[in-house]
């Protein structure tokens, strides 16, 4: 059991490390007396119980950081068990096993927990009200892990981009290249997020927890400052391309009637961040100035936009 600040080398587990942010976290420049351990898939499969109840219980870790999930929101819908496993039964497993030995667990999570139907940016102690599987699962998941281990930061977020994985900027550099016309759902709206930026907040609240077993724990939102739709989006990725000689094409403004998908997304994911910014002195920057940060590196190397997921 841990009853003080960690002293000498400690051990951090980050789990999701071949996703946006698990890569992103990957990449910090942590502290020389944190060891990290970043199992891939080929590792640990995070559907097999067991064997997350294994990788916890190996060492004694300072903190672990949950960052994997299933996030294929639309195939949810009827990959329901795969949904459940990762987003839900693998971070109750994690919570249990932490719990047991007071390590502090960081678990993140994502807007889909909400309905989307408020008018102003949803706070952390909102009602969760979620519409679709990818929602539910990751609903449950916060449940679990609130309830098996009181040393608990969960982190909700949305729109994650970054120069690695499937995302939605690479998208719409892809199609831009391929199409005349973007066509973009423009009465969603959100707060875009960096997946570098996001890490470092994830790393910095990781740090704190180690050096203060007091807390504050709970849960938390963070996104890049500022709202705008997926139409505002698309068009800021295309006035960054054109300032970078890069191919851009006109994006046409549509409704979500006319993009059928299976599973609902919420009409507004838009995130309070102030409770983040209260407690761990963490200030989002504007979700376009991560937008630059980005596209340098996209159309800087173009071959990363077409990244296999």
């Amino acid at each position: 059991m841990r009853n003080g600040p960690v002293t000498g080398r400690a051990a951090v587990l980050i789990l999701g490390a071949t996703g946006q942010v698990g890569m992103e976290l990957t990449r910090l420049a942590w502290p020389a007396q944190l060891d990290i351990h970043a199992p891939g898939r080929a590792e640990l499969d995070l559907a097999d119980e067991a064997a997350v109840d294994r990788i916890v219980a190996s060492r004694p870790w300072a903190c672990v950081i949950n960052t994997a999930a299933y996030t294929a929101v639309d195939n949810a819908e009827t990959d329901v068990g795969t949904a459940w496993r990762i987003n839900a039964l693998a971070p109750a497993v994690l919570a249990a096993s932490t719990g047991r030995s007071q390590t502090p667990i960081i678990h993140v999570s994502t807007d889909y927990v909400f309905d989307g139907r408020s008018e102003t940016p949803y706070r952390p102690d909102d009602a969760m009200r979620p519409r679709s599987v990818y929602g539910a699962s990751k609903a449950a998941g916060e449940y679990a892990v609130c309830t098996a281990n009181p040393r608990h930061v969960i982190v909700r977020t949305a729109w994650v981009f970054s120069p690695h994985r499937s995302n939605f900027v690479k998208t719409m550099l892809r199609l831009a290249a391929e199409r005349d016309v973007l066509r973009v759902v423009d009465d969603q709206t959100g707060c875009p997020t960096s997946a570098a930026d996001l890490a470092a907040a994830l790393m910095a609240i990781c740090r704190r927890l180690i050096d203060d077993p007091s807390g504050p724990w709970g849960t938390y939102h963070f996104a890049n400052d500022g709202e705008t739709t997926w139409c505002g989006l698309a068009r800021a990725i295309m006035a960054g391309a054109r300032r970078r000689g890069v191919r851009d094409v006109p994006v046409e403004a549509i409704a979500t009637a006319d993009f059928v998908t299976k599973a609902v997304r919420p009409a507004n994911s838009a995130l309070a961040t102030d409770a983040l910014t209260r407690d761990y002195a963490i200030r989002p920057r504007p979700w376009q100035h991560a937008l630059e940060d980005v596209l340098d590196v996209l159309l800087c190397s173009p071959k990363i936009c077409g990244e296999a997921k």
